[in-house]
């Protein structure tokens, strides 16, 4: 199972004391130079997708489990996405693991990536990573609630409740 490095988690608890954008900082700051290139380029893209896909509207960083975290507070459009060093140059972009996400980018996306189980991607900072699947990936997590109340109300069973 993919694990953040004890370093960097015993530096992410001394970032708690500091105001959330700050401790967020932090948190960059301590990763190992050639992960933290690699971070900060996963970090843009979230944002970026986030703007860029239709009905997530603001998103917020903050540090979850110690980890830089995106949310979608205003819209709730969206499962928590993190970010983090794994171990050596490995990073991984986590979600919640009681999603069908991890599973769902494992059959669209076989062989683009490893998977940690039903938690993350792994990606290595020596990789050139497939910006436009994992832009689709991210898009898919920060959509994902309002893709299932989407389902949800489309369902044959809840329409025919509805008109009764």
């Amino acid at each position: 199972m993919a694990r953040a490095s004890k370093s960097s988690a015993k530096l992410k608890t001394s970032a708690r004391g500091h105001s959330p954008a700050a401790a967020v900082e932090a948190v960059f700051k301590a990763y190992p130079p050639p992960t933290r290139a690699k971070l900060l380029a996963l970090r843009r893209l979230i944002q970026d997708t986030a703007k860029t896909t239709e009905g997530v509207g603001r998103i917020e960083e903050a540090l979850k489990w110690g980890q830089p975290s995106y949310l979608t507070p205003e819209t709730k459009s969206g499962s928590t996405v993190r970010i983090d060093h794994v171990d050596g140059k490995q990073y991984a972009i986590f979600f919640h693991c009681q999603t069908d996400l991890v599973e769902t980018f494992r059959e669209l996306y076989p062989d683009k990536w490893s998977y940690g189980g039903n938690r993350c991607i792994l990606l290595s900072a020596d990789d050139r990573i497939d910006e436009a699947a994992l832009r689709h990936c991210v898009a898919l997590a920060l959509t994902y609630h309002l893709n299932k109340r989407k389902v949800h109300a489309a369902s044959p069973s809840r329409r025919k409740r509805n008109s009764a």
